[in-house]
């Protein structure tokens, strides 16, 4: 079983995904805590990826390559459905386009490292412009099962439950994860996403219910998901 540990600098999250020996650094902008880690733990840093390249993201990756002997993987290359393999267990890449176009997440167990595809009770801005690609991954992200821990990008806790908050006030899944997540280990189960995050409830009654009020389109899921993804 590989194990997650979280780092942050600023509002984003690093992550480094480890077994016995051998280490991921995922998003490894909090190079100098990684590193202390790896030298604490003993483990061999294998690899340096990213979730996407955005700038905020890709800080750490040449600090982490120049002082260890890990190879890159490039994000922008790596396919869809590839297994990366640490200590001989699995980690999936699924290919999660919309936020960016080399958005990929990262599935170890019950751990999934979304970037900022999917964050805890919101969603990321949609850069790319395809809302269609973007409402795939979701999808995609979605259909695992409930237990699957979600480790986003950042943390935009605050803010992104003050947002669903505004869209469903009567809804205690949202104040329920305010008063029971742990902000030194930030993740959110897919579960909890289901009952609080508003861009997973597009067929929820109260959702449809508010599209209804607000007079936006509401037919079919493709239409719901463009219409929450207007809602300021």
């Amino acid at each position: 079983m590989l194990h997650i540990e979280q780092f942050r600098y600023g509002d984003n999250l690093a992550y480094l995904l480890y077994g016995t020996t051998e280490a991921m650094a995922i998003d490894g902008g909090a190079w100098q805590e990684i590193l202390t880690f790896l030298k604490e733990h003993g483990l061999n840093l294998r690899f340096v990826t990213n979730t996407h390249r955005h700038y905020d993201h890709t800080p750490g990756d040449d600090h982490l390559l120049g002082k260890t002997s890990a190879a890159f993987l490039d994000c922008r290359t790596l396919a869809d459905h590839e297994t990366i393999v640490l200590d001989g267990e699995p980690v999936m890449v699924y290919r999660t386009p919309g936020h960016s176009i080399d958005s990929v997440c990262f599935h170890a167990g019950q751990n999934l490292i979304t970037g900022d595809t999917l964050f805890n009770a919101t969603i990321g801005n949609c850069f790319t412009g395809d809302l269609r690609g973007f409402f795939e991954s979701i999808q995609r992200l979605m259909a695992l099962p409930d237990d699957t821990r979600i480790f986003a990008g950042h943390d935009y806790v605050r803010d992104s439950l003050t947002f669903a908050r505004h869209l469903e006030p009567d809804n205690p899944a949202i104040e329920r994860f305010r008063q029971t997540c742990d902000p030194y280990f930030l993740y959110s189960t897919l579960a909890q996403e289901k009952k609080m995050n508003p861009y997973l409830r597009f067929n929820e009654e109260p959702i449809v219910r508010l599209l209804q009020k607000r007079k936006l389109p509401r037919a079919t899921e493709w239409e719901r998901w463009q219409s929450l993804m207007t809602i300021e």
